[in-house]
């Protein structure tokens, strides 16, 4: 699948992407972010339990994800000069995310004990890295030479992907709703911490590439952009071959905590210093620390939620985590920040993570119930507005209003009692 991906991104990168004014590329990359949440906001939500019920159910969505992929390169293929093109590739970046968020759900099927699971999670991203890394550079090679090598090699690539797919078992990911003991673990403070942890390092490293790819065409040109990326590709790896290490010598909430505190000082120091170079250290330490910080977070949620399904639960995770990179990377997009600038942004992602991580665990150790988060006090607002429309009125004083008692009109008394006998 990443061959794949990688023969399509390294055909395309020189001969179209790139070739593109900024401003068109604004509008096309804008347009990419948009489509890619759908998976995450609809398509997950409302089709991923009925999915982890079917024996199978996520083994087929990777074969469709990879058929479908194969499809959309071959008209990629005769449809390099029209207007045709984004929508066909948008399509095949869709498919790209929805088969992470199947392949976050799968992995925990084929090993045996929790161990082999974060191990096979770090080998699965050390690979996708290096044969990935090797492909674009291939593909775009050959790109060079006709843009329609690549994408054929990439059509094969996907068919053999959908055929190896057969291999994976039948299994059923989740037969059954999350019980509530499920529910209650999920939802424990370390894992709420540790999910919106997560989230933040994912939201960093998203808006740091799009800034990264319009700052740096702007200032400098491609070729640096492509060392920035192979940076963070590069810390991405070195952190899934030493994470393993890393979990056996220090608590899981040690390392995310580092790898947030990595973010916050490589960001802010970045944004003192600036420059390329600074640019490119930033990029690998993003990198390193989702890395890490992923790993921590895979190890806490199997000790925190013994009894929950992990493939279930991972694949939940992944969509929030997906979606929180999708979102970060609109504003970029929107507006070119001077690169200093973005790089505090950064920094200062990492440090209210760091700080907001921090705080939460110790109000955990000492006892306190973590805050309200936003979605909670948003449903917490809107149930209030119901209420209050059923009622006819605001409660006073916080209290709930009888039901068929109607506050009289303004400028009327209320009756007295009759007097008592």
């Amino acid at each position: 699948m990443t061959m794949g991906d990688a023969a399509m991104l390294g055909a395309l990168a020189g001969s179209v992407f790139f070739n593109l004014t900024p401003d068109a590329q604004r509008s096309k990359v804008i347009l990419y972010l948009l489509v890619s949440m759908a998976p995450f906001a609809v398509v997950a939500p409302a089709i991923g339990p009925t999915v982890d019920r079917i024996p199978g159910g996520r083994r087929m969505v990777m074969q469709i994800t990879a058929v479908a992929r194969a499809l959309l390169l071959l008209l990629i293929a005769f449809h390099t000069d029209d207007l045709l093109l984004y929508p066909l590739v948008f399509g095949v970046m869709v498919m790209q995310k929805t088969y992470a968020v199947s392949k976050s759900a799968l992995v925990p099927s084929v090993v045996r004990t929790d161990e082999e699971l974060v191990e096979a999670n770090s080998k699965l991203s050390l690979i996708s890295g290096v044969v990935g890394a090797i492909s674009f550079m291939l593909a775009a090679g050959l790109g060079k030479l006709a843009v329609g090598v690549p994408l054929m090699v990439g059509v094969g690539l996907f068919v053999l992907a959908a055929l190896l797919a057969r291999q994976l078992p039948r299994d059923v990911v989740a037969a059954t709703r999350a019980a509530k003991q499920e529910k209650v673990e999920l939802r424990s403070a370390g894992i709420v911490l540790a999910s919106a942890a997560m989230a933040l390092i994912r939201a960093s490293a998203g808006f740091l590439t799009i800034h990264l790819m319009f700052w740096l065409r702007q200032e400098y040109g491609l070729v640096q952009f492509g060392f920035t990326v192979a940076a963070s590709t590069v810390g991405s790896m070195i952190g899934n071959v030493i994470a393993p290490a890393l979990r056996r010598s220090l608590r899981e909430e040690a390392i995310l905590t580092s790898a947030l505190a990595m973010v916050a000082v490589a960001g802010i120091g970045a944004a003192v210093t600036g420059g390329l170079g600074t640019a490119i250290f930033l990029a690998f330490i993003v990198g390193f620390a989702n890395a890490i910080g992923r790993l921590a977070f895979d190890s806490i949620v199997q000790r925190d939620a013994p009894d929950a399904n992990q493939g279930r639960a991972f694949a939940q995770f992944e969509t929030r985590f997906q979606l929180a990179w999708v979102l970060a990377a609109v504003p970029p997009v929107a507006f070119t920040l001077p690169g200093q600038v973005g790089f505090l942004v950064v920094g200062l992602f990492g440090a209210f993570a760091a700080a907001s991580y921090l705080i939460g665990s110790r109000a955990v150790r000492a006892g306190k119930p973590l805050p309200p988060t936003l979605t909670q006090r948003a449903r917490r607002g809107l149930a209030n507005e119901v209420r209050r429309r059923r009622t006819g009125g605001t409660p006073a004083s916080g209290q709930e209003r009888p039901a068929g008692q109607v506050r009289p009109p303004t400028g009327q008394r209320r009756p007295l009692p009759p007097p008592r006998p």
